[in-house]
């Protein structure tokens, strides 16, 4: 059966709430706002057709309110209803709000490329917009690799993840984007806050139950990023398999390291 990426990450994300108890609660909530995520998506391209041509590095100039305001009260309500205590709150007090406010925080969320989506209204914002940001980065020309980019090349925020993907006898390394989930290629022995790339300082850390997860430390700038190794799991879908691997952060926090970028919520 030929599934959609979101469906690929909604099953994903059903199948590590059930291996993973710690982290069910985060993973079923997910999946629901995938599910509102895809449709929102399959909304746009109904709505703008084929948007093929757009040059990368013009994401963040093409907010349009006009088509995505309509469609927040209800990702609101959907959020007060089934989100853990602090992020259903936060939903509930922008209801109230109304849409001037609305228009103030995903305008900000959007044109400001170093957020980290650490307070509720920001992970709100992060979630409601990522699809959006997705659709455009799909009908986004990519530009040519061979540059070293520690930024999403199409959209410019910083990257939620790595990825090794089989090549050859090893794997070739990849970021995947924080907001637009765009994937482009990135040196494997070089750390993608600061440049560093004297091996002797950039450490990885695994744990048996998530084999195929490692963390990537920097003992330079002290920033750490989380790499999942297809090479090991052919099934993993990596932007769900990230947000499951908490006892990763859990030590890379412990031991004095801070992530180079909060996921879409906020861990």
């Amino acid at each position: 059966m030929n599934r959609s990426k979101w469906d690929e990450r909604m099953h994903r994300a059903d199948q590590l709430a059930t291996a993973h108890p710690f982290a069910a609660e985060v993973l079923q909530f997910y999946a629901r706002i995938t599910s509102f995520q895809k449709g929102l998506y399959s909304d746009l391209e109904s709505s703008c057709g084929d948007a093929k041509g757009r040059t990368a590095g013009t994401l963040r100039d093409e907010l349009d309110l006009f088509i995505l305001l309509p469609k927040f009260p209800q990702f609101l309500a959907l959020v007060e209803t089934i989100a853990p205590a602090p992020l259903a709150q936060s939903a509930a007090e922008l209801i109230a709000q109304g849409a001037q406010r609305w228009q103030e925080l995903l305008h900000a969320c959007w044109r400001n490329s170093e957020s980290q989506p650490s307070s509720a209204e920001g992970v709100l914002s992060r979630l409601f917009l990522q699809p959006y940001a997705e659709f455009l980065a799909d009908y986004t020309q990519k530009p040519a690799s061979g540059r070293v980019q520690p930024l999403c090349p199409v959209c410019g925020r910083r990257p939620q993840a790595g990825i090794l993907r089989p090549e050859g006898d090893g794997g070739k390394r990849s970021l995947v984007c924080s907001l637009c989930s765009n994937e482009w290629e990135f040196r494997r022995l070089l750390c993608p806050s600061c440049g560093e790339e004297n091996v002797e300082k950039l450490v990885n850390y695994t744990a048996d139950q998530f084999q195929h997860v490692r963390i990537e430390d920097c003992d330079s700038c002290h920033h750490y990023i989380k790499t999942i190794d297809l090479t090991k799991n052919g099934n993993a879908v990596p932007v769900v398999d990230e947000l499951a691997a908490i006892p990763l952060s859990l030590w890379a926090e412990e031991h004095g390291y801070s992530k180079l970028q909060a996921n879409l919520l906020g861990i």
